[in-house]
């Protein structure tokens, strides 16, 4: 006979039930290989943010030292008090956030167009626009440079945002993207009375977040990053971006070692934090637009 604790329970004394066994976790050794690689990506980036808490003989030194012998701020202080580091820093989130808001819009309208509309010629002319790509920037800074004085944009922050509104790999990169999208969903809204533009707006692009946040991230890392136009469109401090008022730093004979490290370490943070919130993304949309070309 059942006691009434097995009664209560449900089980008999002849039949017992197993725990569920858990899954053993299967080491990755792609993971093994690559993360020593991955430590030394990790160490000078490390260096550098130890480096900007030393002295400039501590940095000057040979052996160079790896840990600081205490925290000298001499970097940062330099950094805020003695140049317009606030500015710059300044113009090139204004610079970055314009040419990542204009290349969401402008490159989704072009990609949505070449992907869905067909008219005569589009397969020619969407060739030749990615052909554009393979055109190095030398070529084109001169005549760049020449329309901008013709403008009146010249040593202005007009200057770095125009040419940067739009860019040919994120038309690219936008249109395989949609054509990997499925067109049912689409034709229903057509059908219903909704506009192309109604439909690009409310129904392709909240599928294509992955992608927009992808190019969203490769065009902040582009603008923040870029030394060569700024260098060649900005002639006054004021107008100066990050990249191009460190290079104030270093003079004809001697280089403020510590604020190079501390600049370095202000300007490396925007662009970490962006692609750590954009990381996951990147896989996802890189692998979308391989699938249709």
């Amino acid at each position: 006979m059942k006691t009434a604790e097995e009664v209560r329970s449900g089980t008999s004394p002849s039949r017992t039930v197993a725990a569920p066994s858990r899954p053993r976790r299967r080491i990755d050794w792609s993971h093994v290989g690559l993360a020593p690689l991955a430590l030394l990506f990790v160490l000078p980036l490390l260096w550098e943010v130890l480096a900007s808490f030393m002295a400039d003989a501590q940095i000057n030194k040979y052996p160079p030292a790896l840990v600081p012998d205490g925290i000298h701020l001499d970097g940062y202080r330099y950094v805020f008090t003695n140049t317009d580091f606030p500015r710059w820093f300044l113009n090139s989130v204004l610079v970055s956030l314009v040419s990542v808001v204009s290349n969401l819009v402008l490159c989704s309208l072009a990609a949505y167009g070449f992907a869905r509309l067909r008219f005569r010629g589009s397969g020619v002319l969407f060739g030749l626009l990615v052909a554009t790509i393979i055109i190095p920037f030398q070529l084109t800074m001169i005549p760049t440079f020449i329309l901008m004085k013709n403008l009146g944009l010249a040593d202005s922050l007009g200057a770095l945002i125009l040419p940067n509104l739009v860019s040919v790999f994120g038309v690219y990169l936008l249109r395989q993207f949609f054509l990997a999208l499925p067109r049912d969903i689409e034709e229903a809204a057509i059908i219903d009375g909704c506009g192309r533009l109604q439909v690009l707006v409310r129904i392709v692009l909240p599928l294509a977040r992955p992608a927009l946040a992808t190019l969203a991230a490769l065009t902040f890392l582009t603008s923040w990053n870029d030394l060569t136009w700024p260098l060649i469109a900005i002639s006054t401090d004021d107008n100066y971006t990050l990249q191009l008022g460190l290079t104030t730093f270093a003079g004809q004979h001697h280089t403020i070692w510590s604020a190079v490290m501390a600049g370095n370490v202000i300007t490396t943070l925007p662009v970490l934090i962006v692609f750590l919130l954009t990381q996951r993304t990147f896989i996802q949309s890189l692998t979308s637009t391989a699938v249709k070309g």
